[in-house]
């Protein structure tokens, strides 16, 4: 769950962007499970609808915020796992399946986060989750020719998971994501290059 401070604290002279974007996710994951509009979130966060309109003209501006936002903690958490885990192969595994918990945990955020913008599109910045795939497989891949396939194909894996228990068409089921998320069937040919996936 995303953990934010109530309303009446978010909002400081000053960091009125972030405080809306928090309330945001905040409603995101509440019992209705979408983003407010635009009024909604000014009246939430105390502030005029104008003040908001100055920060997101529209409802798709605070929904891409919103989704950028998600980017930025699921690569976060992705990053923790991967050093958790030690790195090498070990660490990219815990990637691929923090990915899947985070959409678990976060599913109304998660799918936000690919309905909006362009995130093949050479023009926006590559977010912190997609660059520390590229750059795992980067590392981990006997062949570097080969890493944007091996990053195309983990991510693939994941995301279908992912999609498939927040469908229900899987069980939700952690030692499941465990073994379909080993990086042994994605590099069988590294051999002793690094460390064993569990």
């Amino acid at each position: 769950m995303v953990t934010v401070s109530t309303s009446s604290e978010a909002y400081h002279h000053g960091n009125l962007r972030e405080a809306l974007v928090l309330e945001g996710l905040r409603a995101l994951e509440g019992p209705d499970g979408k983003a407010p509009s635009l009024r909604e979130l000014s009246r939430k966060v105390g502030v005029s609808p104008t003040a908001v309109y100055r920060h997101f003209p529209d409802k798709q501006a605070l929904d891409q915020a919103l989704a950028r936002e998600g980017l930025k903690m699921l690569g976060s958490e992705q990053a923790a796992a991967a050093q958790k885990a030690g790195g090498g192969a070990a660490g990219f595994a815990e990637t691929g399946r923090a990915y899947v918990r985070f959409a678990l945990a976060h599913p109304v955020l998660f799918r936000l986060m690919f309905t909006q913008g362009k995130p093949v599109d050479k023009a926006e910045p590559v977010d912190e989750a997609r660059a520390l795939l590229i750059a795992n497989t980067r590392a981990l891949a006997s062949n570097p020719e080969r890493a944007e396939t091996l990053a195309l194909q983990a991510w693939s894996i994941a995301h279908g998971i992912a999609m498939l228990m927040l469908d229900g068409r899987i069980p939700v089921d952690d030692a499941l994501i465990d073994r379909m998320l080993d990086t042994k069937s994605l590099f069988p040919d590294q051999g002793s290059k690094s460390e064993e996936s569990p």
